[in-house]
Protein backbone atom coordinates (compact mmCIF):
# COMPACT_ATOMS: atom_id res chain seq x y z
CA UNK A 1 0.00 0.00 0.00
CA UNK A 2 1.37 3.76 -0.55
CA UNK A 3 2.10 5.84 1.95
CA UNK A 4 -1.00 7.47 4.26
CA UNK A 5 -2.13 10.70 3.81
CA UNK A 6 -0.67 12.00 7.26
CA UNK A 7 2.82 10.60 6.38
CA UNK A 8 5.87 12.17 8.68
CA UNK A 9 9.27 11.42 8.95
CA UNK A 10 9.21 10.37 12.41
CA UNK A 11 7.21 8.60 14.79
CA UNK A 12 4.17 10.40 16.40
CA UNK A 13 6.08 10.12 19.55
CA UNK A 14 9.05 11.77 18.06
CA UNK A 15 6.68 15.05 17.26
CA UNK A 16 5.12 14.34 21.12
CA UNK A 17 8.38 14.46 22.44
CA UNK A 18 9.90 17.56 20.45
CA UNK A 19 7.78 19.70 22.63
CA UNK A 20 10.37 18.76 25.73
CA UNK A 21 13.88 20.79 25.97
CA UNK A 22 16.79 17.88 26.58
CA UNK A 23 19.45 20.42 27.03
CA UNK A 24 17.03 22.20 29.79
CA UNK A 25 16.26 18.56 31.22
CA UNK A 26 19.86 17.58 31.53
CA UNK A 27 20.37 20.66 33.18
CA UNK A 28 18.32 20.22 35.82
CA UNK A 29 19.44 16.89 36.56
CA UNK A 30 23.19 18.07 36.72
CA UNK A 31 21.75 20.88 39.38
CA UNK A 32 20.11 17.68 41.22
CA UNK A 33 22.74 15.75 40.65
CA UNK A 34 21.34 13.24 38.61
CA UNK A 35 23.57 12.63 36.32
CA UNK A 36 26.44 11.36 38.80
CA UNK A 37 27.76 7.65 38.21
CA UNK A 38 25.93 7.78 34.89
CA UNK A 39 27.19 6.46 32.34
CA UNK A 40 24.67 6.18 29.31
CA UNK A 41 21.35 6.18 30.58
CA UNK A 42 20.74 10.38 31.11
CA UNK A 43 17.80 12.05 32.61
CA UNK A 44 16.35 12.90 29.13
CA UNK A 45 16.63 9.40 28.10
CA UNK A 46 15.09 8.05 31.44
CA UNK A 47 12.48 10.79 31.32
CA UNK A 48 11.44 9.68 27.78
CA UNK A 49 10.87 6.10 28.22
CA UNK A 50 9.28 6.51 31.32
CA UNK A 51 7.18 8.55 29.60
CA UNK A 52 6.50 6.26 26.55
CA UNK A 53 5.73 3.25 29.20
CA UNK A 54 3.21 5.72 30.72
CA UNK A 55 1.23 6.57 27.60
CA UNK A 56 1.54 3.05 26.55
CA UNK A 57 -0.23 1.82 29.80
CA UNK A 58 2.45 -0.44 30.57
CA UNK A 59 1.98 -1.58 34.06
CA UNK A 60 5.90 -3.43 34.90
CA UNK A 61 9.30 -2.89 34.14
CA UNK A 62 9.51 -6.04 32.60
CA UNK A 63 6.67 -4.35 29.79
CA UNK A 64 8.29 -1.68 29.27
CA UNK A 65 11.75 -3.29 28.82
CA UNK A 66 10.06 -6.33 26.20
CA UNK A 67 8.18 -4.02 24.69
CA UNK A 68 11.16 -1.10 23.11
CA UNK A 69 12.87 -4.39 21.51
CA UNK A 70 10.97 -4.56 18.59
CA UNK A 71 10.47 -0.68 18.50
CA UNK A 72 14.56 -0.49 19.13
CA UNK A 73 15.55 1.47 15.16
CA UNK A 74 12.54 3.85 15.97
CA UNK A 75 13.53 4.51 19.73
CA UNK A 76 17.32 5.54 18.07
CA UNK A 77 16.12 8.04 15.72
CA UNK A 78 14.47 9.71 19.12
CA UNK A 79 17.67 9.79 20.94
CA UNK A 80 17.48 6.35 22.83
CA UNK A 81 21.22 5.04 22.31
CA UNK A 82 20.59 1.99 23.93
CA UNK A 83 17.83 -0.02 25.21
CA UNK A 84 17.82 -0.19 29.02
CA UNK A 85 17.40 -3.14 31.38
CA UNK A 86 14.84 -3.22 33.83
CA UNK A 87 18.12 -3.36 36.27
CA UNK A 88 19.10 0.43 34.61
CA UNK A 89 15.29 1.36 34.93
CA UNK A 90 14.81 0.30 38.53
CA UNK A 91 18.45 1.75 39.48
CA UNK A 92 17.46 5.47 38.07
CA UNK A 93 13.72 5.30 39.42
CA UNK A 94 15.22 4.62 42.82
CA UNK A 95 18.78 6.86 42.40
CA UNK A 96 16.92 10.02 39.81
CA UNK A 97 16.05 12.96 42.07
CA UNK A 98 12.47 13.24 41.59
CA UNK A 99 13.15 16.61 41.87
CA UNK A 100 14.21 16.25 38.14
CA UNK A 101 11.20 15.52 37.15
CA UNK A 102 9.41 18.38 39.23
CA UNK A 103 11.57 21.16 37.62
CA UNK A 104 10.69 19.45 34.19
CA UNK A 105 7.01 19.54 34.66
CA UNK A 106 7.37 23.45 36.31
CA UNK A 107 9.40 24.19 32.96
CA UNK A 108 6.75 23.01 30.53
CA UNK A 109 3.99 24.50 32.72
CA UNK A 110 5.51 28.18 32.36
CA UNK A 111 6.13 27.61 28.73
CA UNK A 112 2.77 26.16 27.69
CA UNK A 113 0.27 27.96 30.01
CA UNK A 114 -0.91 30.96 28.41
CA UNK A 115 -1.34 27.92 25.45
CA UNK A 116 -3.78 25.97 27.54
CA UNK A 117 -5.55 28.70 28.97
CA UNK A 118 -8.99 29.80 28.19
CA UNK A 119 -9.93 32.86 26.34
CA UNK A 120 -11.77 35.24 28.41
CA UNK A 121 -12.66 37.79 25.94
CA UNK A 122 -14.72 35.00 24.48
CA UNK A 123 -19.00 35.62 25.12
CA UNK A 124 -20.18 34.02 28.14
CA UNK A 125 -16.46 33.36 29.94
CA UNK A 126 -17.01 35.42 33.44
CA UNK A 127 -14.35 38.29 33.93
CA UNK A 128 -13.32 36.21 37.66
CA UNK A 129 -12.21 32.94 35.93
CA UNK A 130 -8.92 33.74 34.88
CA UNK A 131 -8.34 34.84 38.96
CA UNK A 132 -9.95 31.58 40.07
CA UNK A 133 -7.52 28.59 41.33
CA UNK A 134 -8.76 25.18 43.02
CA UNK A 135 -6.93 23.00 45.15
CA UNK A 136 -7.34 19.72 46.58
CA UNK A 137 -6.34 16.43 46.91
CA UNK A 138 -6.48 12.95 45.49
CA UNK A 139 -5.36 9.42 47.18
CA UNK A 140 -3.36 6.88 45.65
CA UNK A 141 -3.79 3.40 47.24
CA UNK A 142 -0.27 1.24 47.78
CA UNK A 143 0.34 -1.96 48.36
CA UNK A 144 2.42 -0.86 51.06
CA UNK A 145 1.97 0.78 54.62
CA UNK A 146 6.10 0.84 54.71
CA UNK A 147 6.84 3.84 52.95
CA UNK A 148 3.85 6.42 52.91
CA UNK A 149 1.14 5.85 55.86
CA UNK A 150 -2.52 5.07 54.35
CA UNK A 151 -5.97 5.64 55.97
CA UNK A 152 -7.54 2.33 56.53
CA UNK A 153 -7.49 -1.08 55.53
CA UNK A 154 -7.59 -3.72 53.10
CA UNK A 155 -11.29 -4.95 53.03
CA UNK A 156 -10.03 -8.53 52.46
CA UNK A 157 -6.76 -9.60 54.09
CA UNK A 158 -7.46 -6.82 56.97
CA UNK A 159 -3.68 -5.64 56.20
CA UNK A 160 -2.86 -1.64 56.41
CA UNK A 161 -3.15 0.02 52.86
CA UNK A 162 -0.30 2.38 52.09
CA UNK A 163 -1.18 5.62 50.71
CA UNK A 164 0.56 8.52 48.83
CA UNK A 165 -2.05 11.95 48.70
CA UNK A 166 -1.69 14.36 45.75
CA UNK A 167 -2.06 17.88 47.03
CA UNK A 168 -2.49 19.98 43.99
CA UNK A 169 -3.46 23.52 42.74
CA UNK A 170 -4.42 24.21 39.31
CA UNK A 171 -5.40 27.27 37.69
CA UNK A 172 -9.79 27.12 36.10
CA UNK A 173 -8.67 28.18 32.97
CA UNK A 174 -5.72 26.32 32.75
CA UNK A 175 -6.89 22.42 33.76
CA UNK A 176 -3.43 21.58 34.51
CA UNK A 177 -1.43 21.18 37.49
CA UNK A 178 0.61 24.40 38.68
CA UNK A 179 1.59 22.92 41.43
CA UNK A 180 1.64 19.76 42.94
CA UNK A 181 3.32 18.32 46.80
CA UNK A 182 3.18 14.61 47.76
CA UNK A 183 2.66 13.51 51.59
CA UNK A 184 1.44 10.33 53.13
CA UNK A 185 -2.58 9.90 53.12
CA UNK A 186 -2.65 10.46 56.61
CA UNK A 187 -2.07 13.91 55.99
CA UNK A 188 -4.50 16.72 56.39
CA UNK A 189 -5.68 18.35 53.43
CA UNK A 190 -4.99 22.01 54.89
CA UNK A 191 -1.37 21.14 54.15
CA UNK A 192 -1.41 22.88 51.13
CA UNK A 193 -3.52 25.83 51.76
CA UNK A 194 -0.50 28.10 52.06
CA UNK A 195 -1.84 32.07 52.30
CA UNK A 196 2.09 32.91 51.19
CA UNK A 197 1.26 31.22 47.52
CA UNK A 198 -1.72 33.80 46.67
CA UNK A 199 -1.80 37.40 45.98
CA UNK A 200 -4.31 40.16 45.86
CA UNK A 201 -6.79 39.05 43.33
CA UNK A 202 -6.53 36.03 43.58
CA UNK A 203 -9.84 33.59 44.27
CA UNK A 204 -9.93 29.85 45.79
CA UNK A 205 -12.42 27.68 45.27
CA UNK A 206 -11.75 24.31 48.00
CA UNK A 207 -13.47 21.34 49.48
CA UNK A 208 -14.36 21.77 53.44
CA UNK A 209 -11.50 19.91 54.29
CA UNK A 210 -9.67 22.96 54.33
CA UNK A 211 -11.68 25.22 56.56
CA UNK A 212 -9.01 27.12 59.04
CA UNK A 213 -10.06 30.16 60.49
CA UNK A 214 -6.19 31.34 61.01
CA UNK A 215 -5.63 31.09 57.30
CA UNK A 216 -8.93 32.18 56.05
CA UNK A 217 -8.55 35.71 58.09
CA UNK A 218 -4.69 35.86 56.42
CA UNK A 219 -6.02 35.43 52.92
CA UNK A 220 -8.48 37.80 54.01
CA UNK A 221 -5.82 40.54 55.20
CA UNK A 222 -3.95 39.61 51.62
CA UNK A 223 -7.11 40.23 49.12
CA UNK A 224 -7.39 36.94 48.36
CA UNK A 225 -11.25 35.82 48.16
CA UNK A 226 -11.97 31.97 49.21
CA UNK A 227 -15.13 30.17 48.44
CA UNK A 228 -15.70 26.83 50.24
CA UNK A 229 -18.23 24.70 52.02
CA UNK A 230 -19.59 24.30 54.93
CA UNK A 231 -19.34 21.80 57.87
CA UNK A 232 -22.63 21.15 59.88
CA UNK A 233 -20.29 21.21 63.09
CA UNK A 234 -18.89 25.08 63.13
CA UNK A 235 -20.08 27.19 65.53
CA UNK A 236 -20.28 31.09 64.65
CA UNK A 237 -21.90 34.58 65.41
CA UNK A 238 -24.72 35.75 63.54
CA UNK A 239 -24.65 39.27 62.74
CA UNK A 240 -27.48 39.30 60.07
CA UNK A 241 -29.61 37.41 58.28
CA UNK A 242 -31.26 38.13 54.56
CA UNK A 243 -34.38 35.63 53.18
CA UNK A 244 -34.54 36.25 49.32
CA UNK A 245 -37.77 34.90 48.38
CA UNK A 246 -38.95 33.50 44.84
CA UNK A 247 -42.34 35.01 43.80
CA UNK A 248 -43.77 31.62 44.32
CA UNK A 249 -43.04 31.97 48.04
CA UNK A 250 -40.11 29.11 47.83
CA UNK A 251 -36.11 30.50 49.35
CA UNK A 252 -34.11 31.54 46.83
CA UNK A 253 -31.33 32.68 48.67
CA UNK A 254 -30.52 32.79 52.19
CA UNK A 255 -27.06 35.20 53.33
CA UNK A 256 -25.86 35.54 56.43
CA UNK A 257 -22.98 37.67 57.91
CA UNK A 258 -21.03 35.67 60.70
CA UNK A 259 -17.95 35.79 62.81
CA UNK A 260 -15.75 32.99 64.06
CA UNK A 261 -13.95 33.73 67.17
CA UNK A 262 -11.03 30.85 67.80
CA UNK A 263 -8.58 30.86 70.43
CA UNK A 264 -4.77 29.59 68.75
CA UNK A 265 -2.29 26.88 71.02
CA UNK A 266 -0.18 30.44 70.89
CA UNK A 267 -3.38 32.04 72.86
CA UNK A 268 -4.14 34.34 69.79
CA UNK A 269 -7.72 35.37 69.57
CA UNK A 270 -8.59 34.91 66.30
CA UNK A 271 -11.36 36.91 65.04
CA UNK A 272 -12.79 35.91 61.16
CA UNK A 273 -15.77 37.74 59.77
CA UNK A 274 -17.37 35.54 56.52
CA UNK A 275 -20.52 35.03 54.71
CA UNK A 276 -22.46 32.16 53.94
CA UNK A 277 -24.93 31.63 51.08
CA UNK A 278 -27.46 28.89 51.16
CA UNK A 279 -29.44 28.11 48.22
CA UNK A 280 -31.29 24.93 46.25
CA UNK A 281 -29.33 22.85 43.98
CA UNK A 282 -32.05 21.98 41.22
CA UNK A 283 -29.21 20.40 39.08
CA UNK A 284 -29.71 17.82 41.00
CA UNK A 285 -32.05 14.92 41.02
CA UNK A 286 -33.25 15.59 44.22
CA UNK A 287 -32.88 18.81 45.43
CA UNK A 288 -30.35 19.37 47.59
CA UNK A 289 -29.67 22.75 50.25
CA UNK A 290 -26.09 23.65 50.02
CA UNK A 291 -24.20 26.24 52.18
CA UNK A 292 -21.20 27.94 50.95
CA UNK A 293 -18.51 29.72 53.48
CA UNK A 294 -17.04 33.20 51.45
CA UNK A 295 -14.96 35.98 53.08
CA UNK A 296 -16.04 38.00 50.07
CA UNK A 297 -19.23 40.40 50.97
CA UNK A 298 -19.85 42.24 47.86
CA UNK A 299 -19.77 39.47 44.71
CA UNK A 300 -23.15 38.54 43.39
CA UNK A 301 -24.53 35.55 45.15
CA UNK A 302 -24.67 33.69 41.53
CA UNK A 303 -20.68 34.47 41.11
CA UNK A 304 -20.05 32.47 44.17
CA UNK A 305 -22.16 29.91 43.31
CA UNK A 306 -20.77 29.33 39.66
CA UNK A 307 -17.34 29.68 41.07
CA UNK A 308 -17.74 26.59 43.95
CA UNK A 309 -19.05 24.71 41.01
CA UNK A 310 -15.93 25.13 39.15
CA UNK A 311 -13.86 23.50 41.79
CA UNK A 312 -15.52 20.27 39.77
CA UNK A 313 -12.98 21.00 37.33
CA UNK A 314 -10.45 20.18 39.43
CA UNK A 315 -11.83 15.88 40.34
CA UNK A 316 -12.57 15.77 36.54
CA UNK A 317 -8.37 16.10 36.36
CA UNK A 318 -7.90 13.51 38.90
CA UNK A 319 -10.57 11.57 36.98
CA UNK A 320 -8.80 11.90 33.70
CA UNK A 321 -5.12 11.02 35.35
CA UNK A 322 -6.16 7.58 36.80
CA UNK A 323 -8.54 6.79 33.62
CA UNK A 324 -6.09 7.50 31.06
CA UNK A 325 -2.53 6.48 33.09
CA UNK A 326 -1.28 3.76 34.82
CA UNK A 327 -1.49 5.06 38.55
CA UNK A 328 -2.95 1.33 40.12
CA UNK A 329 0.37 -0.25 39.29
CA UNK A 330 4.18 1.21 40.27
CA UNK A 331 7.37 0.45 38.30
CA UNK A 332 9.14 1.14 41.58
CA UNK A 333 8.60 0.54 45.98
CA UNK A 334 10.66 3.87 46.75
CA UNK A 335 8.68 6.75 47.65
CA UNK A 336 11.02 8.38 44.98
CA UNK A 337 10.49 5.60 41.56
CA UNK A 338 6.56 5.90 43.38
CA UNK A 339 6.68 9.97 42.73
CA UNK A 340 8.85 10.05 39.34
CA UNK A 341 6.13 8.26 37.51
CA UNK A 342 3.21 10.97 39.38
CA UNK A 343 5.79 13.17 37.73
CA UNK A 344 5.82 11.90 34.26
CA UNK A 345 2.35 11.16 34.22
CA UNK A 346 1.49 14.77 34.85
CA UNK A 347 3.89 15.60 32.23
CA UNK A 348 2.24 12.94 30.13
CA UNK A 349 -0.88 14.81 30.54
CA UNK A 350 0.08 18.30 29.99
CA UNK A 351 1.90 17.23 26.60
CA UNK A 352 -1.78 15.92 25.45
CA UNK A 353 -3.36 18.73 26.68
CA UNK A 354 -1.22 20.96 24.44
CA UNK A 355 -2.03 18.54 21.31
CA UNK A 356 -5.77 18.42 22.23
CA UNK A 357 -5.36 22.18 22.61
CA UNK A 358 -3.85 22.51 18.69
CA UNK A 359 -6.08 20.60 16.29
CA UNK A 360 -9.74 22.35 15.54
CA UNK A 361 -10.92 19.01 15.86
CA UNK A 362 -13.01 18.24 19.04
CA UNK A 363 -11.48 15.28 21.01
CA UNK A 364 -12.64 13.81 24.89
CA UNK A 365 -9.42 13.44 26.43
CA UNK A 366 -9.58 10.10 26.78
CA UNK A 367 -10.79 9.52 22.87
CA UNK A 368 -7.25 11.25 21.83
CA UNK A 369 -4.96 9.75 24.50
CA UNK A 370 -6.62 6.49 22.84
CA UNK A 371 -5.34 7.29 19.91
CA UNK A 372 -1.90 8.83 20.35
CA UNK A 373 -1.49 5.46 22.32
CA UNK A 374 -2.53 2.93 19.43
CA UNK A 375 -0.41 5.42 17.07
CA UNK A 376 2.36 6.25 18.99
CA UNK A 377 5.10 4.69 17.38
CA UNK A 378 3.53 4.97 13.23
CA UNK A 379 4.70 7.38 10.99
CA UNK A 380 2.03 9.82 11.11
CA UNK A 381 2.00 13.97 11.10
CA UNK A 382 0.58 14.34 14.93
CA UNK A 383 -1.63 17.02 14.05
CA UNK A 384 -3.26 16.58 10.18
CA UNK A 385 -3.72 12.71 11.59
CA UNK A 386 -5.84 13.48 14.83
CA UNK A 387 -7.58 16.48 12.65
CA UNK A 388 -8.64 13.95 9.93
CA UNK A 389 -8.14 10.10 10.90
CA UNK A 390 -10.55 8.91 8.56
CA UNK A 391 -8.53 9.96 5.95
CA UNK A 392 -5.78 7.12 5.92
CA UNK A 393 -9.03 4.77 6.09
CA UNK A 394 -10.83 6.06 3.73
CA UNK A 395 -8.08 5.86 1.36
CA UNK A 396 -7.16 2.04 2.23
CA UNK A 397 -10.81 1.02 1.73
CA UNK A 398 -10.70 2.47 -1.93
CA UNK A 399 -7.74 1.18 -2.84
CA UNK A 400 -9.00 -2.23 -1.45
CA UNK A 401 -11.46 -1.33 -4.15
CA UNK A 402 -9.53 -1.04 -7.17
CA UNK A 403 -7.18 -4.00 -6.51
CA UNK A 404 -8.36 -6.45 -9.08
CA UNK A 405 -9.43 -10.15 -6.88
CA UNK A 406 -6.69 -12.16 -6.41
CA UNK A 407 -6.87 -15.45 -8.42
CA UNK A 408 -8.49 -18.42 -7.03
CA UNK A 409 -7.64 -22.15 -6.72
CA UNK A 410 -10.78 -23.11 -6.96
CA UNK A 411 -12.15 -20.85 -10.71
Amino acid sequence: MNKGTHFSGQPMYGQLINLLNKEEILKFSRERNGERYVKSFDAYQHLVIMLYAVIKRFDSLREIADSMFPEARKLAHLGISTMPRRSTLSDANSRRPEEVFEDTYRSLYARYKDELSSDSRKRQTPLWLKRLQIIDSTTISLFSNLIFKGVGRHPKSGKKKGGIKVHTNIHANEGVPSDVKFTSAATNDSFMLMPTNYTTGNIIALDRAYIDYAKFQELTKRGVVYVTKMKKNLVYEELSDVMYMKPDGLMEYRVQIVEFKKRTKNGEDIRHKARIVTYVDLTKKKPKVISLLTNDMDMDMEDIIAIYRKRWEIELLFKQLKQNFPLRYFYGESANAIKIQIRVTLIANLLLMVIQKRIKRSWSFSGLAAMVRIMLMYYVNCYTFLEEPEKDWAKMVQEAKETPPEPSLFD
